[in-house]
């Protein structure tokens, strides 16, 4: 894993928790809410390589 996507992750962690913040304090708890599922939905989509390269490499240990 490359420290790359681990700064990647940490930006958007703390992106989202800056703006899921504000708009708690704003009173629109359920854009806050939007905002965090679509953070966690961005670090999903940059993690499907990672994983992808995992599970290549068990099914080569393995044999599968």
């Amino acid at each position: 894993m490359e420290i790359g996507l681990i700064l990647k992750i940490a930006g958007i962690g703390m992106l989202v928790s800056v703006i899921s913040t504000i708009l708690s304090k704003a009173g629109k708890d359920e854009q806050a809410m939007l905002v965090s599922i679509a953070g966690v939905v961005a670090v999903m989509l940059l993690l499907v390589e990672e994983i992808e390269t995992l599970l290549r490499t068990i099914e080569t240990v393995f044999g599968l």
